[in-house]
C-alpha cells in the first residue's frame, strides 16, 4: 500500500492540466505582455478517463472539467478521482475576460492530503502573489495560471486556426502554485486519434521543459470539430512514467 500511496501522490501532482510542469525561473524575471486575438469556446462540462503508470504501478481514474464563460467572466473547475482513493485533486481558476483574453484573478489548487494553495492576480496593484511563497511578479497583460492556460491556448487557436499550423510557436507567461515562468507551446502536426467519442481529427501541441531541465513534457490534442476542446492530454516523465487523460463525454455545452 505504501508504494500505491506514493504513486497516488505523483498522479495527483501530474493531472492538474500542467500540475507541476517544469521548474520556474527566478522571481522578478521580466516578461513582455502577450497579446493574441482570442475566441473563447462555449461553456461545457468535459469528462475524462485517466490512465497512468507511476513507479511501475498502473493507475486509473476519472476527471471532470467544468468550463464556464458568460458576461465577460470565466471559470474553470477540475476534479480528479482515482480508483480506491476517491477525490485526489481539485483545481480552479476564475477571472475576467479582457483585451488579452482570459484574465485570471485567482487560481486554487488542492492535492490529496495537502493544504490548498492560492495564487492571486492582484489587478489593482498589478502583481501576482502566492499563498505559499513570497515571490511576486508584475502583471503586464496576458498572464495565465496552470489551469487557465489550456483555455487561453484554445481561445488563441480558435481565433487563428490558419496560423495554428505545424512548426508554429505560441508563448505565454504562466503562474503556478509558488512562482511563474514563460511557457512555449509548439504545434507538432494534425493527427487522427481514437477516443471514446470516436476517431477525431486533432491538432497535436507539445510543451517541453527547458533544455537544461529534467522534468515533465506535456502533449495536448485539440479537436477543431469539437470547438477545439482538449480531447487528450499526456504528461510524460523522463523515466517514461506517464499520465494520460482522454475525453469521454461533453455535456451542458453552451450552458451559462
Amino acid at each position: 500500500m505504501k508504494s500505491s500511496t506514493l504513486s497516488l501522490f505523483r498522479l495527483a501532482a501530474a493531472v492538474a492540466f500542467c500540475g507541476h510542469l517544469l521548474n520556474a525561473s527566478a522571481a522578478g524575471t521580466d516578461h513582455p505582455a502577450t497579446k493574441y486575438k482570442t475566441d473563447l469556446p462555449p461553456s461545457a462540462d468535459l469528462d475524462y478517463a485517466i490512465q497512468a503508470k507511476q513507479s511501475g504501478i498502473t493507475l486509473g481514474g476519472e476527471g471532470t472539467v467544468k468550463w464556464q464563460v458568460a458576461d465577460k467572466r470565466f471559470s474553470v473547475n477540475s476534479e480528479t478521482r482515482a480508483m480506491l482513493f476517491g477525490k485526489i485533486l481539485e483545481s480552479s481558476s476564475e477571472g475576467a475576460i479582457d483585451d488579452f483574453g482570459l484574465a485570471p484573478t485567482q487560481f486554487i489548487n488542492k492535492r490529496y492530503r495537502k493544504q490548498a494553495t492560492t495564487t492571486t492576480f492582484h489587478r489593482d496593484s498589478g502583481t501576482i502573489g502566492f499563498s505559499e511563497s513570497s515571490d511576486s511578479y508584475p502583471l503586464k497583460g496576458g498572464e495565465q495560471d496552470r489551469t487557465s492556460i489550456i483555455w487561453q491556448l484554445i481561445s488563441v487557436a480558435r481565433a487563428a486556426p490558419q496560423q495554428f499550423k505545424p512548426g508554429s510557436n505560441w508563448s505565454f507567461f504562466v503562474a503556478g502554485m509558488h512562482d511563474a515562468e514563460a511557457w512555449t507551446f509548439k504545434v507538432i502536426a494534425t493527427e487522427k486519434i481514437k477516443t471514446p467519442m470516436g476517431e477525431l481529427d486533432t491538432v497535436h501541441i507539445f510543451k517541453a521543459p527547458p533544455p537544461d531541465a529534467k522534468d515533465q513534457q506535456l502533449d495536448i490534442w485539440l479537436a477543431p470539430s469539437l470547438e477545439w476542446y482538449p480531447v487528450r492530454l499526456r504528461f510524460t516523465d523522463p523515466n517514461k512514467d506517464f499520465v494520460e487523460q482522454t475525453l469521454q463525454q461533453i455535456s451542458n455545452k453552451g450552458a451559462k
